[in-house]
C-alpha cells in the first residue's frame, strides 16, 4: 500500500509554527536562516513569536510555509510514493520529490509571494468557502453573478468548493448560496483572490522566474493542481506550475487519483491538518496522519 506526502497552502499558517522543530533540530536550522537571507524578512521572529495578523500577508505566509513543510520532510525521512501540495503546497511537493533544490524552490516561492501580494494590492478581492452544495451547482452560481468576476478555485472535497474574485462578487455569491442552501458560506482569511484570472499579472512574473529554474526528474509522481493526475515529466511539471495561479486546485480529483493508484496512507506535513480532514472527506477508508515537526 501507497504512501502520499501532502504539503498544505496558505491559511494553514499558525503562530510559533515551526518552532519546536527548530529547537530540537540544529541540523536544519540553516533551511530557516536561507529563508531569511532570501526573503529579506525575519521570518523566525515571525513565525516563533509573530501574531495570526503578522502572519497573514501572502509575502509572509508563502516562505514560511515552504521552509516548514519542507523541514518537517526532511525531519520525518518518509519515502513517499507520490507527492502533493495544495496551491502554494506544491511548490513545497516538488523541491521534495527533487525537481528542484529547496534553494531554487524557496527562490520561486520568494517571487510568487511578492507578485501575487502586488496583485492584492491592486484590486480589493477575496475568497470564500462554500459547503454543502454539489460542485455543479456552485459552478452554475458563479456564472449568474453580475456584479464582477468570481470562479471556482479550490475543489477541496465532495461539497466543499471555494470560490475566488473581486469582493463584490464573491459577496453575492454568498448571498446566491445561502438561498440555494448551502450549510455553510464563509468568507476565508486571506486577501486576494488566488486562482482566477485576478492572478494574470502575478502569473506573468511567476513564469518568468520558472522558465529560467532547470526542473528534473521526480523521485516519485507528483500530482499537480492543475489536472490532478500523476505526472513525471519535468517539462510538464513546469507548464502545469506556470498555469496554476490562475486555474483552480483540483484537490478532489488529487485525492481520488492517487487512490486510484494504490495510495492508502497520507501524511500532511506542516502546520495544522486541513488537508487531513479533506482525506477523510474525500477517501473514508483511507488513514491520514499531520505531522508539524
Amino acid at each position: 500500500m501507497g504512501v502520499a506526502l501532502l504539503f498544505p497552502g496558505q491559511g494553514s499558517q499558525a503562530p510559533g509554527m515551526g518552532k519546536a522543530l527548530y529547537e530540537s533540530r540544529p541540523d536544519l536550522r540553516p533551511l530557516f536562516e536561507e529563508a531569511e537571507a532570501v526573503t529579506g524578512l525575519p521570518l523566525r521572529e515571525l513565525l516563533f513569536s509573530g501574531s495570526a495578523q503578522d502572519l497573514q500577508r501572502t509575502s509572509v505566509t508563502q516562505p514560511a510555509l515552504y521552509v516548514h513543510g519542507y523541514a518537517v520532510a526532511q525531519a520525518r525521512g518518509i519515502t513517499p510514493q507520490a507527492v502533493a501540495g495544495h496551491s502554494l503546497g506544491e511548490f513545497t511537493a516538488l523541491a521534495v520529490a527533487g525537481v528542484f533544490s529547496f534553494s531554487e524552490g524557496l527562490a520561486l516561492v520568494h517571487v510568487r509571494a511578492q507578485a501575487m501580494q502586488e496583485a492584492c494590492d491592486a484590486r480589493p478581492s477575496t475568497m470564500a468557502a462554500i459547503i454543502g452544495l454539489p460542485d455543479d451547482t456552485v459552478e452554475a452560481l458563479c456564472r449568474e453573478v453580475t456584479e464582477g468576476l468570481v470562479v471556482p478555485a479550490n475543489y477541496n472535497s465532495p461539497g466543499q468548493l471555494v470560490v475566488s474574485g473581486e469582493t463584490a462578487a464573491v459577496e453575492a455569491l454568498m448571498q446566491k448560496a445561502k438561498a440555494a442552501g448551502a450549510r455553510l458560506v464563509k468568507k476565508l482569511a486571506v486577501n486576494g483572490a488566488f486562482h482566477s484570472p485576478l492572478m494574470e499579472s502575478a502569473r506573468q512574473k511567476l513564469a518568468a522566474a520558472i522558465e529560467k529554474t532547470p526542473f528534473r526528474a521526480p523521485a516519485c509522481p507528483v500530482y499537480p493542481n492543475v489536472t490532478g493526475r500523476p505526472e513525471t515529466d519535468p517539462d510538464k511539471l513546469k507548464t502545469l506550475l506556470i498555469q496554476q495561479l490562475t486555474a483552480p486546485v483540483r484537490w478532489t480529483q488529487t485525492l481520488l487519483a492517487m487512490w486510484e493508484a494504490g495510495i492508502r496512507t497520507f501524511y500532511e506535513l506542516g502546520p495544522g491538518n486541513v488537508l487531513c480532514g479533506l482525506v477523510r472527506r474525500t477517501l473514508p477508508e483511507a488513514t491520514a496522519l499531520a505531522y508539524d515537526a
